[in-house]
């Protein structure tokens, strides 16, 4: 068994990574470089004969206050370099699938085949290392008393967070801080403010992924600085 696992972990990288073949939608988010907290963000959709075809217009987002580092997705992850962990303000760089929208509302326009949960009070997000549920969703059987649990609550009482998308940066099956709670959602100050590691636009733009995204087609989120997306769009098929 060694001797075969040995052999897979040599041949891996000769074969290289891809996206996978059934994916059909793509957001793609392209950085000034690794330390930028800005974003252009645009929707791409494969057709029968696998040609990418741009069908938005590119539009401005915000990432972490000190940029971006390797995150864990579906990509490779390069050796000696930086990774995403909990509390660095970084924003998670690599090829992502996708979960499901969240929001305050009681109802939402989304596609049909997206998953759309009311976040109430008893919603919580753990975003602590230590726990057992550490990136995970949990819905309590109760208001929430202790400070821990005010302190994962997902309803922070702001705009911001009234309109999420989650991104499966360490997940599901997550490495104590490494990471957590990394979504899509509406930004602060009108784009004027960067994130502790989501990604963050307009509400509209937002709204309009959170319409357009069908899981059916196995849409991922490609994040990148424009050099690393430009190097690796050949061999990994990026749009």
């Amino acid at each position: 068994m060694k001797i075969i696992v040995a052999l897979l972990l040599a041949i891996g990288p000769l074969f290289g990574f891809e996206l996978p073949k059934s994916t059909s939608q793509a957001i793609v988010g392209l950085a000034g470089d690794w330390n930028s907290s800005h974003v252009t963000l645009q929707l791409y959709q494969k057709d029968a004969g696998g040609t990418w075809t741009q069908v938005s217009k590119p539009w401005k987002g915000r990432l972490g206050s000190t940029g971006l580092a390797w995150g864990r997705g579906l990509h490779p992850l390069p050796a000696g370099v930086t990774l995403k962990k909990e509390g660095d303000r970084r924003a998670p760089a690599g090829v992502f699938t996708l979960g499901g929208a969240w929001g305050y509302a009681e109802k939402i326009k989304h596609h049909p085949n997206l998953s759309y949960t009311q976040i109430t009070r008893r919603d919580l997000w753990v975003e602590d290392p230590t726990s057992r549920s550490y990136n995970q969703h949990i819905r309590l059987d109760h208001e929430p008393s202790t400070t821990w649990e005010k302190k994962q609550q997902m309803r922070q009482g702001d705009t911001a967070h009234s309109l999420k998308l989650f991104i499966n940066h360490n997940a599901p099956h997550s490495i104590p801080g490494a990471g957590s709670a990394i979504f899509f959602h509406i930004w602060r100050g009108g784009g004027s403010k960067a994130t502790f590691g989501c990604t963050t636009m307009q509400e509209s733009n937002l709204a309009a992924i959170i319409q357009w995204l069908d899981p059916s087609q196995n849409p991922v989120y490609i994040l990148l600085p424009q050099k690393e997306y430009l190097a690796k769009r050949a061999g990994w098929k990026l749009p």
